[in-house]
């Protein structure tokens, strides 16, 4: 009897995913191996005897040949053993779980950001085509993706933090309001809302809104230069003239008519634009100090912890994965066709 079609397309996805998965971290652990970093060293130090060296080597599964420690570490990936990180002597699945919220939070504010600005920009520079809105916007997108964004971070602390004095510094918290508040989500500003403590959550506000602003700047740029495409192409649909010819209002032909079809490939592009912002705030948690997934990785890679590396590229690639098939869920129920 034949499989259900639904469920052999399932399995083919699982499949799928299951491979994409397994050769991210075999380039990965691959290129960790061959990398000029020695992880034994990371452990011994420098200064350690020959045999030291050799017994630290032999416990850590680096004296055996390369497809038989990736074989090893797969079996255990496959049942939740990430593995300890030899930085934090803690198992990596708990120090991934602690600061992936930190980057979760700071990436989710920026996207917010980069929708609610970068979404109306986009539409306003399609509508107003070769003036002035869209020459502003044209502008803004060419300095978001020309500026490099620790360069950005660094002028925003100056300016905001240090010369106007309108946000806090780097860090996530202030010194004086750290572990008031019971880590319930991970996320400071949800958990500090529910324990109401209102002078925390003012703190955390002020901590994250210019980390926040300086990744929403660079989905800004990224949003609304996809928006103005996508709006350019369906206002040049023969559709649209026909709902001009017949008088309908422009804001309706705008507002409900064309951004009805454009909502559909925005989904995907934003769906990757907070994909690429999860995994792409290495720099600006480092200019900020925020103790995030990004910086936990550096700081990793740094030390040769190659436990922690794997595991953060992992969890990554399942953020981007997760990510498709989130968008691809909308994109099924935003438009009938391709259902």
């Amino acid at each position: 009897m034949a499989l259900p079609r639904s469920l052999r397309r399932g399995g083919e996805f699982a499949l799928q995913v299951s491979l994409t998965l397994l050769g991210l971290l075999a380039v990965t652990f691959f290129i960790g191996r061959v990398v000029p970093i020695d992880p034994v060293l990371a452990v011994v130090g420098d200064q350690a005897p020959r045999d030291v060296y050799e017994q630290a080597a032999r416990e850590l599964g680096l004296d055996r040949p390369l497809w038989v420690q990736f074989w090893i570490y797969v079996r255990k990936m496959a049942v939740g053993d990430f593995g300890t990180s030899l930085v934090t002597n803690r198992p990596v699945i708990e120090d991934i779980a602690r600061v992936f919220p930190a980057t979760l939070e700071l990436a989710t504010l920026a996207t917010l950001i980069g929708v609610v600005l970068g979404v109306p920009m986009g539409i306003a520079a399609a509508v107003w085509q070769d003036r002035w809105p869209d020459q502003v916007v044209r502008v803004i997108g060419l300095v978001g993706y020309s500026v490099p964004i620790f360069w950005l971070g660094i002028m925003g602390l100056l300016v905001f933090y240090g010369i106007l004095g309108w946000v806090s510094g780097p860090g996530r918290l202030g010194v004086v309001f750290e572990d008031i508040v019971p880590p319930i989500t991970g996320v400071i500003l949800i958990d500090s809302a529910i324990a109401r403590e209102w002078e925390v959550f003012r703190n955390a506000v002020s901590h994250v809104v210019l980390p926040a602003s300086v990744l929403g700047y660079f989905s800004i740029a990224y949003i609304a230069r996809m928006t103005r495409s996508f709006m350019l192409d369906q206002l040049g649909q023969e559709y649209i003239v026909t709902a001009r010819a017949k008088g309908v209002p422009e804001w309706r032909i705008v507002w409900v008519h064309a951004l009805r079809n454009v909502s559909v490939p925005l989904v995907t592009v934003i769906a990757l634009s907070y994909a690429r912002l999860l995994e792409g705030a290495v720099l600006t948690e480092t200019v900020f100090a925020w103790p995030g997934l990004g910086r936990y990785l550096t700081t990793a890679l740094l030390a040769a912890d190659m436990n922690a590396v794997l595991g953060g590229t992992l969890v990554v690639g399942a953020v981007f994965v997760g990510l498709n098939l989130f968008s691809d869920f909308l994109y099924r129920l935003l438009d009938p066709r391709a259902r």
